[in-house]
């Protein structure tokens, strides 16, 4: 495994100043436990800010520098300022509530970009200071979006990877960002980006194309040089962790003496005290509850474990006092001598207090309003090894996508989510055992160290095939190995593209007919000496019967699906692939080309393509991304696959690709047999890959590709063919 460089805002350890020195103490839970096993078996570092003052002394911090040197922890050092305006001011003053669609909480005046990029910067310095040829650099959350790009520009080889841990929001709502460009291409330096769930990603590619003006490809960003993949990534918990303390008899105990009363049923909720959590619209739909179902009072309590966070921002001293004017409003209004509805815990827990607390419960609310994942959801389901309990998730967390079998409640709706604690809390016991099961295999499946790892495997698969690919030679050594390959193997397939390649671009598919040059070339090159020509294109056949038939070629439309032989023969189609699909995407092209000026559809046998050429140059690309994000949802169960050409978007049915156009050919024919292929688009990389090592394959124009040679357009892709022509041919 290569050596991991983890950088996050904060080292999974505690620093306190003591009379003697200081002391640092582990972290545990979360991201500490989550990259535990990487930052140990990998032998790597972990990069961030220790959390100490800047006022320790010399001596202090060369001893904290020392225990942190021991523990593989870099320390970055941060002063009290920066702190403040880095950490409080930007990330969590503006990007928290923004990302988290809280936009009321975002200050009028958006301030303290500059110290942003400057801690940034400082990240990328130390992390770029420690870097080896070879180690895997993974970046972390909100208050890093800049340093993928600052890294990309001191290591220009590294393999980089970015997770972040909070929800990404709408295209509309990111783009309120004065500095949104700068956070995009930040991410954009990084070879993985990974998020929670597909909306979140879906959200990213939106601003991506929206924004910045790029291509996305699903799950993959073409950049000038290099490619960027997406990925989904949900994290976990450690499973095993809380299953143990789950079975410990000491906790097993705290659980029933929590429960107390048999007629008792308990209500838990356990966050941190943020505005994103939803705690005072929790509070007001247990108190409807009580209000509508006067049966459960004195037979329900509410148990609300609200972790102090941020005490010194005066949003939050606010937030605290509108709770905690709730909890005295609710059990002032309900309380009796012998109950207090709401039992309300100012601090934290630890974990086994947190697990005993879990067990007990009969529900589990989770409510918040946003959330990037909410891992209490998990803790609470991998703690249950009774099998039973209630999860009441909202469906705006990111864990609502994993665990469909939570009742999922809308937390502005607060009639709704009233309704919804009764029904957890009178659901029958084989509907409560029914709905955890799966919930629990799920859980325990995909834990924190499967996501770890997943995410790892990725960044390097992906980015070790990017960086031990060659970039494609020119046109000179393109000629130099054809030439070699056909001193050895004198029979020749040549197998071309069309538009790009042997014509140029036209602004509508009609007016790309051959002119008499090209028609004269191919006939010349048909004629040389044991040599086969192969026109593979993705036009209708009706179009190249009509500009090509007469000539004595191999014709292939459709990227494939119809050939025709050199003897002018029937066209012959692969097996009919179904169009059950074609009614709706066809619907939805005709939209898009309604709403877009010089867009235009082309519908063939069994493919349909929307052309954007003349379409304005701005607003094209937009809307041919916004166009395959949504025919992804549309087609995302049909066996289709959605293309993006040169200025096209083509949705054709799998299987179906120029790649299966390749003759088959026995050993001997080969060795005796030199394929050359040129193509200018994706749709040719089909072709490219289909083709034996020694085949001469050529990317006509620019753009990645796994060509072995690349040359610079359709003239250059004549001339490479005249001169075959006119090279003396072995007898």
């Amino acid at each position: 495994m290569p050596r991991v460089l983890i950088v996050a805002n904060r080292l999974p350890v505690t620093v306190r100043a003591t009379d003697t020195g200081v002391e640092v103490q582990k972290s545990t839970g979360g991201l500490a436990t989550g990259l535990l096993r990487p930052h140990e078996q990998s032998g790597g570092l972990w990069i961030g800010w220790s959390g100490a003052s800047d006022e320790l002394t010399s001596e202090q911090r060369a001893q904290l520098d020392e225990q942190l040197a021991g523990m593989r922890l870099v320390g970055v050092p941060l002063t009290q300022d920066q702190v403040t305006r880095y950490y409080e001011g930007f990330s969590n003053g503006v990007l928290w509530p923004l990302f988290h669609y809280l936009v009321d909480q975002i200050p009028l005046h958006v301030r303290d970009w500059e110290p942003y990029v400057e801690v940034n910067e400082l990240f990328a310095e130390y992390a770029a200071q420690h870097y080896q040829p070879g180690d895997l650099i993974w970046v972390h959350d909100y208050q890093l979006l800049l340093v993928p790009e600052l890294l990309r520009k001191r290591l220009p080889d590294a393999r980089i990877g970015f997770f972040l841990h909070i929800p990404f929001p709408s295209e509309e709502l990111f783009r309120t960002l004065p500095e949104r460009e700068r956070l995009l291409s930040g991410l954009l330096g990084a070879d993985l980006v990974g998020f929670h769930t597909p909306a979140y990603l879906r959200h990213f590619a939106a601003s991506l194309t929206q924004l910045l003006g790029l291509t996305v490809d699903i799950d993959r960003v073409q950049l000038s040089d290099r490619e960027v993949r997406l990925g989904v990534f949900p994290m976990g918990i450690d499973a095993e962790s809380f299953g143990a303390l789950a079975r410990d008899p000491a906790t097993i105990a705290d659980a029933e003496n929590l429960r107390g009363a048999d007629d008792l049923k308990l209500l838990v909720g356990v966050d941190r005290l943020d505005y994103t959590k939803g705690i005072p619209r929790r509070l007001l739909a247990f108190e409807r509850m009580l209000q509508t179902h006067p049966e459960l009072r004195e037979h329900v309590r509410l148990v609300q474990v609200a972790v102090p966070s941020r005490t010194g921002v005066e949003a939050y001293q606010e937030f605290r006092s509108l709770v905690e004017g709730l909890v005295g409003r609710i059990n002032g209004a309900f309380g009796t001598p012998r109950w207090v509805p709401v039992h309300y815990i100012y601090r934290g827990l630890s974990e086994p207090e947190l697990v005993a607390l879990y067990r007990a419960a009969d529900v589990m609310l989770v409510t918040p309003l946003r959330d990037g994942m909410n891992l209490v959801a998990k803790e609470f389901v991998a703690s249950r090894l009774d099998g039973d309990g209630v999860l009441v998730l909202s469906e705006f967390a990111g864990a609502a996508w994993e665990l469909p079998e939570a009742v999922q409640v809308n937390p502005y709706d607060v009639d709704g989510t009233a309704e919804s604690y009764y029904r957890a809390l009178t659901m029958p016991v084989e509907e409560r055992r029914a709905r955890l099961l799966p919930l629990r295999t799920r859980v325990e499946t995909y834990d924190v160290h499967h996501w770890a790892r997943t995410f790892l495997e990725q960044l390097e698969a992906s980015t070790g095939r990017a960086h031990s690919r060659h970039a494609p030679a020119g046109a000179a050594a393109a000629w130099q190995a054809l030439a070699a390959r056909l001193s050895e193997a004198e029979d020749l397939i040549a197998l071309l593209d069309y538009d790009g390649t042997l014509v140029p671009y036209t602004a509508t598919p009609e007016l790309a007919r051959p002119d008499r040059t090209l028609r004269e070339l191919l006939a010349g090159l048909a004629a040389r000496p044991r040599t086969e020509v192969h026109v593979v294109s993705g036009r209708t056949r009706e179009a190249l019967e009509r500009w090509l038939g007469d000539l004595p070629i191999a014709l292939h439309a459709e990227h494939g699906f119809w050939s025709r032989g050199a003897d002018g023969g029937d066209w012959v189609p692969a097996a009919d692939p179904g169009a059950a699909w074609r009614e709706p995407a066809l619907a939805l092209l005709q939209e898009v080309t309604a709403r877009t000026p010089g867009s235009l559809i082309e519908t063939k046998s069994v493919a349909l393509a929307w052309h954007y050429r003349m379409a304005d140059q701005d607003s094209g690309p937009r809307r041919a991304n916004e166009l395959r994000l949504h025919l992804g949802q549309l087609l995302s169960n049909q066996p289709v696959e959605i293309l993006a050409g040169n200025k096209v978007i083509e949705i054709r049915p799998y299987g179906i690709h120029k790649g299966r156009i390749v003759p088959p050919l026995s050993p001997e024919r080969l060795a005796a047999t030199t394929l050359l292929a040129l193509g200018d688009d994706r749709t040719d990389e089909d072709l490219f890959a289909a083709l034996p090592p020694p085949a001469i394959t050529i990317k006509v124009g620019p753009g990645a590709t796994q060509a072995r040679f690349r040359i610079d357009g359709v003239p250059a892709a004549r001339a490479l063919l005249q001169s075959l022509i006119e090279a003396e041919v072995p007898r």
